[in-house]
């Protein structure tokens, strides 16, 4: 995977630096105190996701012992410590608001995210979206997507017991169950390519906007802290709760357009993620909890990252495409579509 473009100071000279450590790393004070809305910053979501990135598959002009450069990381601390605030301070009243009641943990957790209301840009889909609409779609997902799975692992050596077995079990079934070719990150690639797009890791990358990067920063802010394992469990029980009818309504939109060649990956998240949800807030969180009460926080907040930032990430495509404009920086998808 190459490296990004740059979108503003932070990130030009972040990559100056990491090409061949040459350079000094930005001055990141003066920078920040001109971020607004750190979740619609494009600077510093992009340089934030590409130093995540160093301790996933990298980048092809990078090398690999940039990973643990001490000042790299003095560097993220900062860029997500701008990012964490502002996810609690928009989650702030949700978690304050979580059910209380004699009724378990995981009853709560799934009354807590059954009760969200946000937009719905898979209703879109399965109604409304065009072809080009739908292609955007998958766009976004592929950040993602493409390596689903990998920023929850990161949990599996900081939990013990019952928790730790299950997340383990949920996963094996996210990397395929042992078959390459249902990974579902592979699945989604095939998707990708059935629907006439790249399927390359990165290769959107240059296209999304801030809040999509925010969206997938916030997975690998929760995983890679210890500190954060109970938001990162809580992020994947309302992921999975979230997941099954938006998976049929995207199977249903792109069948609709003609595009049915494009839903296995959907296809396959309709009863997988029915499974999981239940995995997730019983079997991870509701054991995290009955073993540590203090998880409960923790996990809630993650939950309602999760939902907040899926809600953004909508709120802007529904904005946008029901505006008739693209939801990208770039206009990447076919042109030809875009007229239909």
């Amino acid at each position: 995977m190459r490296l990004p473009a740059d979108r503003g100071p932070v990130s030009a000279q972040l990559f100056a630096y990491v090409r061949g450590r040459q350079g000094s790393l930005p001055a990141i004070a003066p920078a920040l105190k001109e971020v607004g809305d750190p979740l619609n910053d494009d600077d510093l979501q992009i340089s934030l996701w590409t130093l995540y990135e160093l301790h996933y598959s990298g980048f092809d002009e990078v090398s690999d012992d940039v990973e643990w450069d001490p000042r790299l990381i003095a560097l993220r601390r900062v860029l997500e410590s701008c990012l964490e605030t502002k996810l609690r301070a928009v989650t702030a009243a949700d978690v304050a608001g979580f059910p209380s009641g004699p009724t378990d943990f995981a009853q709560r957790l799934f009354a807590f995210v059954g009760d969200f209301d946000g937009p719905s840009p898979a209703r879109y889909i399965r109604n409304h979206a065009t072809a080009w609409q739908a292609q955007e779609m998958l766009v976004h997902k592929s950040i993602y997507n493409l390596k689903e799975a990998d920023p929850h692992t990161w949990v599996i050596p900081r939990l013990s017991g019952r928790a730790k077995v299950a997340l383990v079990s949920l996963q094996y079934d996210e990397y395929g169950a042992g078959v390459p070719a249902q990974l579902h990150s592979q699945l989604f690639a095939d998707t990708l390519l059935s629907a006439g797009l790249k399927a390359d890791r990165g290769a959107y990358i240059d296209d999304v906007p801030a809040v999509t990067l925010a969206n997938n920063n916030m997975l690998s802010l929760f995983g890679l802290h210890r500190r954060l394992r109970g938001a990162a469990m809580g992020h994947l029980a309302a992921f999975e709760a979230t997941s099954s009818l938006p998976a049929r309504d995207h199977a249903a939109g792109l069948t609709r357009l003609g595009m049915g060649a494009a839903t296995p990956y959907f296809d396959e998240h309709v009863e997988a993620d029915a499974v999981h949800e239940q995995i997730a807030a019983r079997q991870i969180c509701g054991e995290m909890v009955a073993a540590d009460p203090s998880m409960a926080g923790e996990i809630v907040f993650g939950a309602a990252a999760c939902l907040r930032l899926d809600a953004a990430v909508g709120a802007d495509q529904l904005g946008r495409w029901e505006s008739g404009v693209s939801s990208l920086r770039n206009s990447t998808v076919d042109a030809g579509s875009r007229a239909s």
